[in-house]
């Protein structure tokens, strides 16, 4: 092959830096390596990740998978310059819904595209993907960051997370034999978590207001770092309720679509919930984008979790116990109603108001 001489291209000229990709690898490393759990070793630079579920301790698992991204919240922390929290969001979102179908999350793997890749940048997402996998139990295995100019512009970037998890036979919820009558509980959120960003970014838009300024609804932080608030990990607790008590019968995380469009991804043909919209504890933010965008209630109710980020339905007859298990495993669940008999397209209906 000739030899181009100085007139030649690299693939550094041509924007993409090798030895960035490198230098972010080996920063990232000692994050990887605290992310080990039994049946991951959890270090990185293979073609592929492993993973043995005979020394996780399963007997006979069926395998959940699940993946998702953190939406347009990215946006917010590329203009905030805050990097550290979406990763924890990026793993919430995925192993979240792991949860819901009783399964343990296992491992995690990554996708991080930008157009310039910047290892510190990457280094502080990675941070927080191994600090969410690290609450969560998971090991995080393998990844991708890809350095694509001209698809993204400068520092721009997205992400992309992909979990597995285990659970054994038999054990997988929703469960059959949820009825009218079972009790609906709602676990508290810790804010907007990852969705309704567009909204979000559109309302700050009209507000006139910039990342740097006091959040209006909590003048202490600025508004950036407020609305970066990551999304809860609910899997420990969840883990813990479920091999505490029998009494729970499914799950649902309350992500895009809201209330309306998530809690009837559990529920059989025929049975619905009543939701008491007085008894869910509006946080601050949701009040502040409720009143700044004129956001009306059924629009908040199917675009935020308004603070209950995971609902829980419990027999009738163990909803004492199953409220038990979640208080005992450090959660603060809240009676929201119960389940009833339902057809049609409407299966979530609602009593009183919002306290917006």
């Amino acid at each position: 092959m000739p030899d181009q001489g100085k007139n030649g291209l690299t693939y550094a000229q041509a924007g993409v830096d090798i030895d960035a990709g490198n230098e972010m690898v080996d920063r990232i490393k000692p994050l990887v390596r605290a992310t080990r759990r039994p049946g991951a070793d959890a270090e990185i630079g293979g073609f592929g990740g492993l993973f043995d579920l005979k020394a996780a301790g399963f007997i006979d698992p069926i395998l959940v998978a699940a993946n998702d991204g953190v939406g347009t919240k990215v946006k917010i922390a590329i203009d905030a310059g805050i990097h550290d929290t979406v990763g924890v969001d990026l793993v919430a979102m995925c192993v979240n819904d792991l949860i819901v179908q009783g399964a343990e999350p296992l491992f995690f793997l990554d996708y991080y595209a930008t157009g310039k890749l910047e290892p510190a940048t990457g280094a502080a997402i990675v941070k927080g993907i191994a600090a969410g996998c690290v609450e969560s139990g998971c090991a995080l295995i393998g990844g991708e960051t890809a350095e694509m100019p001209g698809l993204y512009r400068g520092g721009d970037y997205d992400l992309a997370g992909f979990a597995v998890g285990a659970a054994e036979r038999g054990r997988l919820l929703p469960r059959g034999d949820l009825t009218p009558g079972d009790v609906v509980f709602g676990l508290p959120s810790s804010g907007v978590h990852s969705n309704g960003f567009s909204l979000v970014r559109r309302i700050v838009e009209r507000a006139g207001l910039g990342w740097d300024a006091p959040a209006p609804f909590e003048p202490a932080r600025k508004l950036g770092e407020a609305l970066l608030t990551p999304t809860r990990l609910y899997v420990k607790p969840l883990l813990a309720a479920l091999k505490a008590t029998q009494a729970i019968k499914a799950l649902a995380h309350i992500t895009g679509g809201g209330f309306p469009d998530n809690i009837p991804r559990v529920l059989p043909e025929g049975v619905g919930v009543s939701i008491d919209l007085p008894a869910i504890p509006v946080l601050p933010v949701f009040k502040w984008l409720a009143a700044a965008g004129g956001v009306a209630e059924r629009e908040m109710l199917r675009t935020f979790n308004c603070g209950i980020g995971m609902i829980v339905v419990a027999s009738k007859d163990g909803a004492d116990e199953a409220e038990a298990a979640l208080r005992a495993a450090g959660e603060k669940p809240v009676r929201l109603g119960e389940a009833i008999a339902a057809s049609g397209e409407d299966r979530v209906v609602y009593r009183g108001r919002l306290d917006l």
